[in-house]
């Protein structure tokens, strides 16, 4: 039994090897539901409405998420801080303060972005080149507000060390967009409404969760409020001081959190308006996209605003964006925009699908981020440097034995699993998507990782700069790819790849050069990448030797097909051929250390297992 304690003991841990510990332990158990809630809503939105109602659902809510983070990002860890520091003085008045001002400040900020969402959303619909998202950004606009609210609420109860809430008030939000976005999108479509009013009333589901989980913080912040009996004779700061000390906080921590989201919105406007420009400018490019959608609404309108526009004109989207700039457009030009916009939602609303998958990887590292700071920083803060080495060595190497499989089994399996799971979508165009973008997961859940590792250090700003970086070279990279006639819509996940690869590099040297004790990146990497790609080879053939079984060629065809059951038996033999060889491989090159499992909930139970 010594020798099992000895290991959490180099890593700075204490007696008890799990970090799943306190607070850090129910946000990261939280934010697990959470995304486990969401791919049970996001998978049969997408069946429920379709390619384009996904495009539309997708458009609106990039649109949310920077007016969200612009008016929420940074202001709850600044209540959080101020509350907690307050707390510690016993200073009570000046907390009911600070709690004042915010909730002040948050509402204020929530009715200005009200304002723009509910009131300018056909303008946004329109710089995201996607009108028929303005439903969905109106039905959207409420929640701004709320989520201002929910904001001050977590902040304040977090600064008094209470994490519960919070957990509990985001799995509410995700219950009701789970239960009441999907009923009302399913009715509407039900009822005969276009993809873009079902995207519009799947959305309003996320709204019903904000609006119930402000009445559930709300409620309990007066049952805590009421339970506090204790007087306090401190005077308050003034106002003026503490908004400041709120805004020194919040500002830096928005602007960082801000790239990200606007980072999506330029890069998402930019794609879906190059592919429009090709559409119109090159109709040879339609044979890339044969038996993805019907061309000949886009062949007939083109033909007539063609034949509308002046002798010798030219016949591009410079001048189709010019009549559509005047006050009066000419009716061809309103037709040939309204049929562009349609065709490039259904070839986005395939590529949003396949983003919906790629995600989970790395919504499934948001717990092990969540344990890894608060360890680092303990073992930081007891000058144990070679321990917090240890620490983020082992969050690095648990990292990598998660998201590359899952990212391989993506990129092997892609056209399969989207088979599986979108019957509403073109698989071999979203497959292809989901194929490259398992490349970027493999980048992207690293980096989550490396930035997490960083900021424990204490360079929080920097993986700030390092995500501004990849996300020019993500925007350029996709606006360049996206406008060859060649490549159009299958480049849009190239620019993620690049993008996420580039931050990995960049963080592992800066790692590498400002971290103590840096970790042994050889050791790191190596045997879960062999493991990996081992695996991925087990799962592709094993998938190709049951498609051979279970598929047939039909009648005057000359390729074989396969039914959703076999495709269905044959994805989930594939999948777990590749899982059990992955484990035996783990083992046998012992890839994983009883350090490592430290790390993970019921790690020394798991090692016992093992024989680790």
């Amino acid at each position: 039994m010594a020798r099992r304690e000895q290991a959490p003991r180099r890593l700075g841990l204490g007696r008890k090897p799990n970090t799943f510990f306190g607070g850090a332990a129910i946000l990261a158990l939280g934010i697990l539901i959470v995304k486990l809630i969401g791919m049970f809503y996001k998978i049969p939105l997408t069946n429920i409405i379709g390619e384009q109602g996904t495009a539309d659902f997708n458009n609106a809510y990039y649109i949310y998420s920077v007016l969200l983070t612009v008016s929420t990002a940074g202001l709850p860890v600044a209540v959080s801080k101020l509350v907690s520091e307050a707390n510690a003085l016993g200073r009570r008045n000046q907390v009911r303060k600070i709690f004042r001002l915010s909730m002040a400040v948050f509402l204020l900020l929530g009715a200005a972005s009200f304002l723009v969402m509910f009131f300018r959303a056909d303008m946004l619909a329109g710089m995201m080149n996607d009108q028929k998202a303005a439903p969905g950004i109106r039905a959207l606009a409420p929640a701004v507000v709320c989520v201002g609210m929910l904001a001050a609420f977590r902040g304040y109860a977090q600064g008094h060390g209470d994490m519960a809430p919070t957990a509990v008030s985001q799995i509410i939000e995700a219950l009701c967009k789970l239960v009441v976005g999907l009923s009302l999108a399913l009715w509407l479509v039900k009822g005969g409404s276009g993809p873009d009013v079902a995207a519009a009333g799947a959305i309003t589901g996320v709204t019903v969760g904000t609006v119930v989980a402000v009445a559930y913080m709300a409620l309990n912040h007066v049952i805590k409020s009421g339970r506090e009996r204790r007087l306090s004779r401190d005077v308050p700061d003034g106002s003026g001081a503490i908004l400041g000390e709120l805004l020194r906080i919040a500002v830096p921590i928005t602007l960082s959190s801000s790239m990200v989201g606007i980072v999506t919105v330029i890069d998402s406007a930019l794609v879906q308006g190059q592919l429009q420009r090709v559409l119109l400018e090159d109709p040879g490019s339609w044979g890339l996209y044969a038996g993805v959608t019907d061309f000949a609404p886009l062949q007939a309108a083109l033909e007539a605003w063609k034949a509308a526009l002046a002798p010798g004109g030219a016949a591009d989207m410079a001048a189709l964006s010019a009549q559509l700039a005047q006050s009066a457009p000419p009716q061809a030009a309103l037709a040939l925009d309204e049929v562009l916009q349609d065709v490039s939602r259904t070839l986005y609303g395939n590529y949003s699908g396949a983003i919906n998958i790629y995600n989970l990887p790395t919504a499934l590292m948001a717990a092990l981020t969540a344990s890894a700071i608060p360890a680092i920083s303990a073992g930081l803060a007891r000058r144990d440097r070679k321990g917090a080495a240890g620490i983020s060595a082992s969050a690095l190497r648990v990292t990598a034995l998660v998201s590359l499989p899952m990212g391989m089994g993506l990129f092997v399996l892609g056209e399969p699993i989207i088979r599986l799971l979108f019957r509403s979508l073109n698989a071999p165009l979203a497959g292809s998507l989901l194929s490259t973008l398992g490349l970027t997961a493999m980048f992207s859940c690293m980096t989550l990782v490396c930035n997490s590792v960083l900021q424990a250090y204490g360079f929080v700003s920097v993986p700030v700069v390092v995500m501004v970086l990849g996300g020019v070279v993500k925007v350029v990279t996709n606006y360049w790819l996206v406008g060859i006639p060649s490549i159009g819509i299958f480049g849009a996940p190239v620019g993620s790849v690049l993008c996420f690869a580039l931050c990995l590099l960049l963080d592992l040297a800066l790692i590498a050069r400002a971290i103590p004790h840096r970790p042994r990146f050889a050791a790191i990497f190596l045997k879960p990448m062999a493991a990996t790609v081992l695996m991925g080879a087990s799962a592709w053939a094993v998938y190709g030797l049951a498609f051979r079984l279970l598929s047939s060629v039909p009648e005057g065809g000359t390729e074989r097909a396969i039914s959703w059951g076999g495709n269905a038996l044959a994805t989930l033999g594939a999948i777990g051929a590749g899982m059990a060889v992955y484990l035996v491989l783990v083992a046998a090159l012992r890839a994983i250390s009883r350090d490592d499992l430290a790390l993970m909930p019921k790690g020394e139970k798991l090692a016992r297992l093992l024989r680790i």
